[in-house]
């Protein structure tokens, strides 16, 4: 089973704007009794289809795997394996801050005997009242997809369940796949299609046509418009028709934690961050904004000091088709010069 699923992360592709590239670019791993017969020979045979990286601590090599997903804009990132006991539970930490930020992050930590024959196994959590659970339930509720596969033919579904999970702007984060040492040994006739080059496109939704036009008649008549931008912006390679519409619009934008560098640092748009960590002019733009739109943010209470530092009506959108949808009619409107200079005037402050 395992090497199945090596060759199977081996071949997955993802495309946004028609360009292709691969999903994995390798496997984290520390090695002991719940992964090495299996995962730790399967990635020997592999070689270079699945490039292993030794670690030297779980929670690092999770943390590097989803800084590796936020540099490619989340279309690339690391699988982590780990033996069973605390060499797994080391990767929560990691698994939690990557589903929090949105980052895709695959762990394959190892999982007691499926077959419960040797019982309990070493650093096995024995649950009298569940003799089915294991350190590795700890990653439910810090993964955004989770299951334990106890029978191999079980591979097929969760693999592709996974990968769902993994390449989804809206759903991702962490997807921890639980392995039974046994089962990682165990072989299964697999349909060869399942080893074929996959490819994984990440779609640029549009905006629905009617909350597209309310938006714009917020934004047109706002007189202290504010734009908030957050990783959504940088992932999904935003960052450009966001400065077109700021200085067409002359609307300063703040930014989130994860948004920093939406807009070049020195821009006259740009106020850099808002909320509890924000800046001085950032905060005093937003408490008197009278409409903050919200690009590519989930409103998080850093952002929004738990609502306390936005006094106003919020427009929210989470994809950069709506700036690229609004660019014409801004463009046209008469009040825009009146608008521009007045935000530039205060951006500058």
């Amino acid at each position: 089973m395992a090497q199945a699923l090596v060759e199977f992360l081996a071949v997955q592709y993802v495309e946004r704007d028609g360009v292709d590239q691969r999903f994995f670019a390798g496997c984290f791993g520390i090695f002991g009794h719940g992964n090495v017969a299996g995962m730790g020979q399967a990635l020997h045979q592999a070689g270079e289809r699945l490039r292993y990286y030794q670690a030297r601590n779980e929670q690092a090599m999770v943390h590097t795997a989803a800084g590796y997903a936020r540099m490619k804009n989340r279309l690339a990132t690391f699988a982590c394996t780990s033996s069973i006991g605390p060499g797994a539970t080391n990767m929560v930490t990691g698994a939690a801050a990557a589903t929090i930020n949105r980052l895709p992050v695959l762990l394959l930590p190892g999982d007691v005997f499926a077959s419960r024959g040797p019982d309990p196994a070493l650093q096995q959590l024995e649950v009298a009242a569940a003799p089915e659970m294991s350190v590795n339930d700890c990653f439910k509720p810090v993964s955004r997809y989770w299951d334990r596969i106890n029978r191999p033919e079980q591979l097929v579904v969760s693999l592709l369940g996974a990968m769902r999970v993994l390449t989804d702007p809206a759903e991702t984060g962490a997807v921890t796949l639980a392995l039974p040492q046994d089962v990682q040994t165990q072989a299964w006739d697999y349909p060869a299609e399942l080893f074929e080059r996959r490819v994984w496109h990440v779609a640029r939704p549009h905006p629905e046509p009617a909350m597209l036009a309310r938006a714009a008649d917020l934004v047109k008549g706002a007189r202290r418009p504010l734009i908030v931008a957050g990783g959504g912006v940088i992932y999904s390679e935003a960052t450009q028709a966001l400065k077109i519409f700021a200085e067409a619009t002359g609307i300063p934008v703040a930014e989130t934690q994860a948004g920093k560098g939406s807009l070049p640092h020195g821009h006259p748009c740009a106020l850099g961050a808002v909320g509890v960590t924000g800046t001085a002019g950032a905060i005093a733009v937003a408490r008197e904004a009278d409409l903050v739109i919200g690009v590519g943010t989930r409103w998080t209470d850093f952002t929004t000091a738990s609502i306390a530092a936005l006094r106003t009506r919020m427009c929210a959108s989470s994809t950069s088709m709506l700036l690229r949808r609004m660019l014409p009619s801004w463009a046209e409107s008469p009040s825009l010069p009146t608008l521009a200079l007045h935000w530039r005037r205060c951006a500058r402050c």
